[in-house]
């Protein structure tokens, strides 16, 4: 019987190192002979990495909050059809770099709140979860170093915000773990890279074949 396929995501603010770690943990999961997916929010289809093109570029006041979140979750739309759905239906492991808890911890500090987040996620795409979040947790002022010494001046309209608004979405990051750890898993990202894949691989290891 082939293997069932799962969907992981990873999670955190900016500079917790989840890009790199994502493809550590797909190197991983392949070296047990697992296909794996690697994908990404917004993007990771045609149309989403469209509509990720209009969403991180241009002025701060580019879009409304409202408007931003409806094309977060057009995007995420397009991104389960095309993408997730079917690599899971053949089996495959499916990790993103984002998904839904961004938007909520992103977007939930606008205008809308987490139930409104939700009800576009419902709409969108029929509430579709994955099977196991790994949120990379890092202290505010070392996250603040990776970021910079990644982006440098080169900060997209999202990531460029004030210090008090990444504040708060590690808060509601952190608020996500509390209320749904069945799912929601806190990963210490301190430390050498080799020792948090370890970490993550741990808090995936009752979902391994």
């Amino acid at each position: 019987m082939p293997n069932s396929g799962r969907f992981i995501t990873l999670e955190g603010g900016e500079g917790a190192g989840k890009s790199t770690q994502l493809r550590a943990l797909a190197s991983g999961l392949r070296a047990r002979g697992l296909e794996v997916v690697e994908t990404r929010e917004p993007g990771g289809s045609e149309g989403a990495e469209a509509i990720r093109t209009l969403l991180l570029t241009g002025g701060a006041d580019r879009w409304s909050p409202r408007a931003e979140a409806l094309l977060f979750a057009a995007a995420r739309a397009d991104h389960i059809e095309k993408t997730i759905q079917p690599a899971l239906a053949r089996g495959a492991w499916v990790l993103s770099d984002r998904f839904l808890d961004s938007s909520r911890a992103y977007q939930g500090q606008g205008a809308l709140t987490d139930s409104d987040i939700l009800t576009l996620h419902r709409i969108g795409s029929a509430g579709f979860l994955p099977d196991r979040t790994l949120l990379l947790t890092l202290p505010e002022a070392e996250a603040t170093g990776r970021a910079k010494a990644r982006d440098g001046d080169a900060e997209d309209r999202i990531g460029g915000r004030a210090s008090d608004f990444h504040r708060a979405v590690a808060d509601a990051f952190a608020q996500f773990a509390v209320e749904e750890p069945d799912r929601v898993r806190a990963v210490d990202a301190g430390g050498a890279a080799d020792v948090v894949t370890a970490r993550l691989m741990d808090a995936i290891e009752d979902l391994l074949p």
